[in-house]
């Protein structure tokens, strides 16, 4: 069972999310804004996060970039989750660090593959 840190500041996806996760048996921590995913992360060791892009205030994108500036939590995993598909968003995910980008709407089997698919790669 991973520990996996949901930040997400649409409700709806984020209750979708943490439900799916925890279905799958994953023990989920689900905050609305990115200074609460950085201060969840810091608080309480987490094996997977994954990161809405656009929330207020910080965004995924920061999040991602401070998680990987601190050796603490420099090879947790993250997967990005965004409403945007254009391909240099995915650059950028990936240039702060992203392991994976997930684009809304995504299927419940998509994000259980997704995050299995990081964590198996993250235990080696």
């Amino acid at each position: 069972m991973a520990r996996v840190l949901v930040a997400d500041d649409d409700a709806g996806i984020r209750d979708l999310v943490a439900f799916k996760l925890t279905q799958s048996g994953h023990e989920v921590t689900a905050v609305e804004d990115g200074m609460a995913a950085l201060k969840a992360a810091r608080e309480q060791p987490v094996d997977l996060a994954l990161l809405d892009i656009r929330m207020p205030g910080m965004s995924g994108l920061d999040v991602c970039r401070e998680l990987r500036a601190a050796a603490e939590t420099a090879s947790l995993p993250v997967i990005m989750i965004t409403a945007r598909s254009q391909e240099g968003d995915v650059e950028v995910g990936f240039a702060a660090g992203a392991d994976d980008y997930i684009i809304k709407p995504f299927s419940p089997r998509e994000l259980s593959s997704r995050v299995t698919a990081v964590l198996s790669r993250a235990e080696r």
